[in-house]
């Protein structure tokens, strides 16, 4: 494997796998254009190096074939902006017409390869595809850490065709994992983990795993409620996995018995229903009135959470607090995300990842006042669970 930094890429055809899954709206318009700019810095180095640059990848979940709404040709004006040049689009991704465009480019430009997903064959990681893929270029490079977890044709299958000199990770691989290597292998101490989401299933993996190297667990959003209930707590019409009970009071045990605080919420702010129209009170989490539910975390929870995030010196944030998306229940997500900001100011590591977390961090304008903001949900939780990431594993090996 070679460092980018160390590789001339000067007339070199160069393949990148990046991240363009990005929302369009109904006008094929980018409504949020992060993982574009994540990309800018790989492809400027190899446009410097004068090389020739081939990108590819996958843009929603297209069912059968090609779909207009998943073409990656509406992203050419955004990339066309960002790089200061014209793009050139092929309407497939491998075959012969489009083999033919990449082999004339000329130093310094830049090809815009059609979503991989068009095929079936990508996500069964065909090797058949993966090697026409691979004939458009003399070297591979994955920047897409996305998809890392994801054994696909274009992530971990593609690199096989190419000799370890000749594959790499891109600056934003290389700055995802040092990050989270920061966080799982040299976190300072105290070291604290801001669990949140709805569910407790989700995050079972990673919290048995962060019990070996946390210190504080906050837990937060609609899964602190399964914990409630289980300790023989009244948690009203609050969301609770019924099948997660016992595994939830073991967690509680295993963190005891290794000395790591789990924290819960003392309080909630409470609603009738769904809805930013509800009725809300607050109520203390082991007894919410039947009718009623939790939505957000209560004044006592914040208080208490802010004390341990500001005492923190490494601060893993993955999942909201509450329902951030609806004003009434903001407050929690909103007031942590803060706090967060505040402990980095002071010196913490803060490492931001999932995508509900990194939709509240720019919904409050915060993106430059945490440490690490990562672009890669699953394939974060999935590092931090310990897991082999496909993705990486196909250039280290």
């Amino acid at each position: 494997m070679s460092k980018i930094d160390s590789v001339d890429f000067k007339n070199k055809h160069v393949i990148v796998r990046v991240d363009f899954n990005v929302p369009l709206n109904e006008k094929f318009e980018v409504t949020d254009d992060t993982r574009i700019k994540a990309a800018l810095p790989t492809i400027k180095k190899i446009l410097h190096d004068r090389g020739k640059v081939i990108l590819m990848s996958h843009l929603g979940r297209p069912k059968n074939g090609p779909e207009e709404k998943f073409s990656l040709k509406h992203l050419v004006p955004n990339l066309s902006r960002y790089l200061n040049r014209d793009i050139k689009f092929s309407n497939d991704c491998i075959g012969q017409d489009a083999l033919k465009v990449s082999q004339q480019l000329q130093p310094e430009e830049v090809l815009l390869l059609e979503n991989l997903r068009f095929y079936s064959e990508e996500t069964k990681g065909d090797t058949t595809f993966a090697e026409k893929l691979s004939q458009h270029a003399d070297v591979y490079i994955n920047d897409a850490f996305g998809t890392a977890h994801r054994a696909h044709a274009s992530t971990a299958i593609i690199a096989d065709f190419f000799d370890a000199k000749n594959k790499m990770f891109g600056f934003l691989m290389e700055k995802e994992i040092e990050n989270a290597n920061k966080v799982l292998k040299e976190s300072q101490k105290p070291f604290t983990a801001i669990m949140g989401g709805a569910k407790i299933s989700d995050k079972i993996l990673i919290i048995e795993k962060l019990l070996d190297i946390a210190d504080n667990i906050i837990i937060g959003g609609g899964m602190s409620y399964t914990f409630f209930k289980a300790q023989g707590g009244k948690v009203g019409n609050s969301l609770v996995e019924e099948d997660k009970l016992d595994l939830v009071l073991s967690l509680l045990d295993k963190a005891k018995q290794k000395g790591v605080k789990i924290l819960l919420p003392e309080d909630s702010v409470i609603a009738d229903s769904f809805s930013n129209e509800a009725n809300t009170d607050a109520a203390t989490n082991n007894n919410i009135p039947d009718g009623w539910m939790g939505l957000d975390i209560g004044p006592k929870a914040i208080e208490s959470y802010k004390e341990t995030i500001r005492t923190s010196q490494t601060i893993l944030w993955n999942g909201p607090m509450g329902v951030f998306e609806m004003e009434k229940f903001s407050k929690g997500t909103e007031t942590i995300a803060k706090t967060v900001a505040e402990a980095t100011r002071n010196g913490a590591f803060s490492l931001v990842g999932g995508g509900d977390s990194v939709a509240a961090i720019n919904k409050f304008s915060l993106t430059n006042e945490v440490s690490y903001v990562s672009t890669g949900g699953g394939a974060m939780l999935e590092y931090f669970e310990g897991k082999q990431l496909p993705g990486i594993a196909a250039i280290i090996h």
